[in-house]
Protein backbone atom coordinates (compact mmCIF):
# COMPACT_ATOMS: atom_id res chain seq x y z
CA UNK A 1 0.00 0.00 0.00
CA UNK A 2 1.76 3.45 -0.71
CA UNK A 3 1.95 5.94 1.88
CA UNK A 4 -0.34 8.37 2.90
CA UNK A 5 -3.89 7.65 2.13
CA UNK A 6 -6.42 4.85 2.91
CA UNK A 7 -9.43 3.57 0.92
CA UNK A 8 -12.52 3.85 1.14
CA UNK A 9 -15.81 2.10 -0.97
CA UNK A 10 -19.10 1.43 -1.57
CA UNK A 11 -21.28 -0.52 -4.13
CA UNK A 12 -25.02 0.80 -5.00
CA UNK A 13 -27.27 -0.72 -7.28
CA UNK A 14 -31.16 -0.52 -8.22
CA UNK A 15 -33.51 -1.76 -10.86
CA UNK A 16 -35.02 2.30 -11.17
CA UNK A 17 -38.22 2.20 -13.21
CA UNK A 18 -37.19 -0.85 -15.25
CA UNK A 19 -39.08 -4.55 -14.46
CA UNK A 20 -36.18 -6.34 -14.03
CA UNK A 21 -32.48 -5.76 -13.01
CA UNK A 22 -29.95 -6.31 -15.47
CA UNK A 23 -26.97 -4.67 -14.10
CA UNK A 24 -24.64 -6.25 -11.61
CA UNK A 25 -21.66 -4.43 -9.74
CA UNK A 26 -18.79 -5.81 -7.26
CA UNK A 27 -15.73 -4.69 -5.38
CA UNK A 28 -13.23 -7.08 -4.58
CA UNK A 29 -10.42 -6.75 -1.79
CA UNK A 30 -7.39 -9.01 -2.90
CA UNK A 31 -7.30 -12.27 -0.11
CA UNK A 32 -3.49 -12.53 -0.30
CA UNK A 33 -2.74 -8.65 -0.55
CA UNK A 34 -3.95 -5.85 1.37
CA UNK A 35 -4.48 -2.64 -0.66
CA UNK A 36 -5.49 -4.77 -3.71
CA UNK A 37 -8.97 -3.86 -5.07
CA UNK A 38 -10.91 -4.59 -8.04
CA UNK A 39 -14.19 -2.85 -8.90
CA UNK A 40 -16.39 -4.12 -11.64
CA UNK A 41 -19.65 -2.99 -13.31
CA UNK A 42 -21.73 -4.61 -15.75
CA UNK A 43 -25.05 -3.27 -17.48
CA UNK A 44 -26.61 -6.14 -19.68
CA UNK A 45 -29.08 -6.65 -22.06
CA UNK A 46 -31.14 -9.23 -23.88
CA UNK A 47 -34.31 -9.52 -22.59
CA UNK A 48 -35.41 -10.44 -19.30
CA UNK A 49 -32.84 -13.04 -18.48
CA UNK A 50 -30.54 -12.76 -20.98
CA UNK A 51 -28.98 -9.83 -20.15
CA UNK A 52 -28.63 -10.93 -16.50
CA UNK A 53 -26.92 -14.10 -17.81
CA UNK A 54 -24.82 -11.47 -19.66
CA UNK A 55 -23.58 -9.42 -16.26
CA UNK A 56 -23.30 -12.41 -14.23
CA UNK A 57 -20.89 -14.07 -16.57
CA UNK A 58 -18.95 -11.12 -16.05
CA UNK A 59 -19.41 -11.39 -12.51
CA UNK A 60 -17.98 -14.60 -12.58
CA UNK A 61 -15.28 -14.21 -14.67
CA UNK A 62 -14.02 -10.99 -12.71
CA UNK A 63 -13.74 -13.25 -9.30
CA UNK A 64 -12.12 -16.47 -10.99
CA UNK A 65 -9.65 -14.14 -12.62
CA UNK A 66 -8.93 -11.93 -9.48
CA UNK A 67 -8.67 -14.52 -7.13
CA UNK A 68 -5.75 -15.81 -8.96
CA UNK A 69 -4.06 -12.40 -9.79
CA UNK A 70 -0.73 -11.63 -7.94
CA UNK A 71 -0.11 -8.07 -7.78
CA UNK A 72 3.89 -8.31 -7.57
CA UNK A 73 4.23 -10.55 -10.60
CA UNK A 74 0.93 -10.82 -13.05
CA UNK A 75 0.12 -8.03 -15.32
CA UNK A 76 -2.87 -5.94 -14.57
CA UNK A 77 -3.79 -4.74 -18.14
CA UNK A 78 -3.39 -8.56 -19.17
CA UNK A 79 -6.11 -9.76 -16.64
CA UNK A 80 -8.26 -6.64 -17.52
CA UNK A 81 -8.33 -7.87 -21.38
CA UNK A 82 -8.52 -11.43 -20.64
CA UNK A 83 -11.68 -10.65 -18.67
CA UNK A 84 -12.66 -8.77 -21.09
CA UNK A 85 -12.21 -11.61 -23.78
CA UNK A 86 -12.58 -14.72 -21.46
CA UNK A 87 -16.58 -13.23 -20.51
CA UNK A 88 -16.87 -11.76 -24.06
CA UNK A 89 -16.43 -16.02 -25.35
CA UNK A 90 -18.80 -17.55 -22.43
CA UNK A 91 -21.48 -14.78 -22.90
CA UNK A 92 -21.40 -15.64 -26.67
CA UNK A 93 -21.45 -19.58 -25.89
CA UNK A 94 -24.28 -18.72 -23.16
CA UNK A 95 -26.89 -17.04 -25.52
CA UNK A 96 -30.40 -18.12 -25.32
CA UNK A 97 -32.33 -18.63 -28.54
CA UNK A 98 -35.49 -18.08 -27.07
CA UNK A 99 -34.14 -14.10 -26.49
CA UNK A 100 -32.41 -11.83 -27.79
CA UNK A 101 -28.64 -12.28 -28.00
CA UNK A 102 -27.32 -11.86 -24.68
CA UNK A 103 -24.66 -9.23 -24.35
CA UNK A 104 -23.06 -6.54 -21.77
CA UNK A 105 -21.25 -4.08 -21.27
CA UNK A 106 -17.73 -3.93 -18.93
CA UNK A 107 -16.31 -1.32 -17.11
CA UNK A 108 -13.24 -2.19 -14.16
CA UNK A 109 -10.27 -0.50 -12.66
CA UNK A 110 -7.94 -1.99 -10.22
CA UNK A 111 -5.92 -0.47 -8.06
CA UNK A 112 -2.44 -2.35 -6.98
CA UNK A 113 -1.19 -2.27 -3.17
CA UNK A 114 1.94 0.27 -4.93
CA UNK A 115 -0.97 2.95 -6.08
CA UNK A 116 -0.84 2.68 -9.77
CA UNK A 117 -4.35 1.91 -11.11
CA UNK A 118 -5.63 0.19 -14.59
CA UNK A 119 -8.91 -0.09 -15.80
CA UNK A 120 -10.60 -1.24 -18.86
CA UNK A 121 -14.01 -0.78 -20.64
CA UNK A 122 -16.17 -1.79 -23.65
CA UNK A 123 -19.83 -0.10 -24.37
CA UNK A 124 -20.99 2.75 -22.72
CA UNK A 125 -20.72 2.00 -19.14
CA UNK A 126 -18.26 4.53 -17.55
CA UNK A 127 -15.13 4.91 -14.96
CA UNK A 128 -14.53 8.08 -13.48
CA UNK A 129 -11.03 9.51 -11.99
CA UNK A 130 -11.84 12.55 -10.01
CA UNK A 131 -9.12 14.68 -7.43
CA UNK A 132 -11.60 16.48 -4.70
CA UNK A 133 -13.76 17.99 -6.90
CA UNK A 134 -12.03 18.28 -9.87
CA UNK A 135 -12.49 15.88 -13.13
CA UNK A 136 -9.28 14.33 -14.13
CA UNK A 137 -10.49 11.67 -16.90
CA UNK A 138 -13.01 9.27 -18.11
CA UNK A 139 -13.71 6.17 -20.19
CA UNK A 140 -14.91 7.28 -23.86
CA UNK A 141 -17.84 5.42 -24.39
CA UNK A 142 -18.14 2.63 -27.11
CA UNK A 143 -21.17 4.45 -29.12
CA UNK A 144 -23.00 5.73 -31.83
CA UNK A 145 -23.44 9.31 -30.00
CA UNK A 146 -19.85 9.29 -28.55
CA UNK A 147 -18.51 9.13 -32.27
CA UNK A 148 -20.94 12.12 -33.13
CA UNK A 149 -19.36 14.12 -30.20
CA UNK A 150 -15.61 13.17 -31.25
CA UNK A 151 -16.40 14.96 -34.81
CA UNK A 152 -17.36 17.89 -33.05
CA UNK A 153 -21.49 16.77 -34.33
CA UNK A 154 -23.03 17.20 -30.99
CA UNK A 155 -22.18 18.50 -27.33
CA UNK A 156 -22.06 16.25 -24.28
CA UNK A 157 -25.39 17.51 -22.98
CA UNK A 158 -26.96 17.06 -26.90
CA UNK A 159 -25.69 13.27 -26.91
CA UNK A 160 -27.33 12.48 -23.82
CA UNK A 161 -30.83 13.30 -24.89
CA UNK A 162 -30.02 12.06 -28.64
CA UNK A 163 -33.05 9.86 -29.49
CA UNK A 164 -30.12 7.35 -30.82
CA UNK A 165 -28.29 7.63 -27.42
CA UNK A 166 -28.48 3.97 -26.39
CA UNK A 167 -26.97 2.49 -29.59
CA UNK A 168 -23.81 0.93 -28.89
CA UNK A 169 -20.84 0.45 -31.31
CA UNK A 170 -19.40 -2.48 -29.04
CA UNK A 171 -19.75 -4.74 -26.07
CA UNK A 172 -19.35 -7.80 -25.08
CA UNK A 173 -21.36 -10.82 -26.07
CA UNK A 174 -21.78 -8.98 -29.91
CA UNK A 175 -20.97 -11.41 -32.80
CA UNK A 176 -18.09 -9.04 -33.46
CA UNK A 177 -14.72 -9.18 -30.83
CA UNK A 178 -14.87 -6.20 -28.04
CA UNK A 179 -13.76 -2.91 -28.02
CA UNK A 180 -11.85 -2.56 -24.85
CA UNK A 181 -9.96 0.49 -24.16
CA UNK A 182 -7.57 0.39 -21.25
CA UNK A 183 -5.91 3.42 -18.83
CA UNK A 184 -3.06 3.57 -16.83
CA UNK A 185 -3.02 5.65 -13.87
CA UNK A 186 1.30 5.23 -12.73
CA UNK A 187 0.24 5.98 -9.14
CA UNK A 188 -3.36 7.64 -7.05
CA UNK A 189 -2.47 9.88 -4.12
CA UNK A 190 -5.19 10.85 -1.10
CA UNK A 191 -7.87 13.04 -2.54
CA UNK A 192 -8.16 10.47 -5.30
CA UNK A 193 -11.86 9.26 -6.40
CA UNK A 194 -12.66 6.55 -8.68
CA UNK A 195 -16.23 5.76 -9.77
CA UNK A 196 -17.46 3.40 -12.44
CA UNK A 197 -20.90 2.97 -13.34
CA UNK A 198 -23.57 2.05 -15.77
CA UNK A 199 -25.28 4.49 -17.80
CA UNK A 200 -28.38 5.03 -15.76
CA UNK A 201 -26.09 7.06 -12.95
CA UNK A 202 -23.80 8.94 -15.17
CA UNK A 203 -26.74 10.12 -17.90
CA UNK A 204 -28.09 12.29 -14.92
CA UNK A 205 -25.19 14.31 -14.16
CA UNK A 206 -22.43 16.60 -15.70
CA UNK A 207 -18.69 16.73 -14.48
CA UNK A 208 -18.70 19.42 -11.98
CA UNK A 209 -22.24 18.20 -10.44
CA UNK A 210 -19.71 14.39 -9.78
CA UNK A 211 -16.90 16.32 -8.69
CA UNK A 212 -18.87 18.16 -6.03
CA UNK A 213 -20.78 15.28 -5.02
CA UNK A 214 -17.55 13.01 -4.34
CA UNK A 215 -15.60 16.52 -2.46
CA UNK A 216 -18.51 16.53 0.35
CA UNK A 217 -19.68 13.53 0.64
CA UNK A 218 -18.33 9.61 1.73
CA UNK A 219 -18.18 7.13 -0.86
CA UNK A 220 -21.57 5.22 0.89
CA UNK A 221 -23.23 8.99 1.04
CA UNK A 222 -22.52 9.31 -2.72
CA UNK A 223 -23.14 6.61 -3.84
CA UNK A 224 -27.42 6.68 -1.80
CA UNK A 225 -26.93 10.62 -3.26
CA UNK A 226 -26.25 9.73 -6.96
CA UNK A 227 -28.62 6.77 -7.05
CA UNK A 228 -31.75 8.95 -4.98
CA UNK A 229 -30.78 12.06 -7.76
CA UNK A 230 -30.38 10.15 -11.31
CA UNK A 231 -34.05 8.41 -9.26
CA UNK A 232 -36.00 11.63 -9.32
CA UNK A 233 -34.36 12.75 -12.54
CA UNK A 234 -35.55 9.62 -14.38
CA UNK A 235 -39.12 11.09 -13.67
CA UNK A 236 -40.24 7.44 -14.04
CA UNK A 237 -38.63 6.37 -17.12
CA UNK A 238 -35.32 5.58 -15.29
CA UNK A 239 -32.73 2.92 -16.21
CA UNK A 240 -31.31 0.05 -13.99
CA UNK A 241 -28.14 1.88 -12.05
CA UNK A 242 -25.15 0.43 -10.84
CA UNK A 243 -21.95 1.94 -9.52
CA UNK A 244 -19.05 1.54 -7.25
CA UNK A 245 -16.87 4.42 -5.40
CA UNK A 246 -13.75 4.21 -4.11
CA UNK A 247 -12.23 6.96 -2.20
CA UNK A 248 -8.68 7.74 -1.12
CA UNK A 249 -8.63 9.38 1.82
CA UNK A 250 -5.54 11.03 3.95
CA UNK A 251 -4.44 9.16 6.41
CA UNK A 252 -4.88 12.28 8.94
CA UNK A 253 -8.10 13.54 7.87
Amino acid sequence: MAKGYRLSASTGIHKGDREYQQDQVTLLSHKRVAGCVMGVVADGMGGRSGGRKASDQVMMTARQLFERYAPETDDAPAMLMQLAREAHTVIKLTAISAEEEPHSTLAAFLINPGGDCYWAHSGDSRIYHYHGSKFVKRSIDHSYVQTLVNRGELTEEQANVHPKSNILLGCLGAEKDPPVDVHFIPQLRAGDVLMACSDGVWHYFNNAEMGSVFASLSAREATEFLITKARSRGRGGGDNLSLVIVKLEALDS
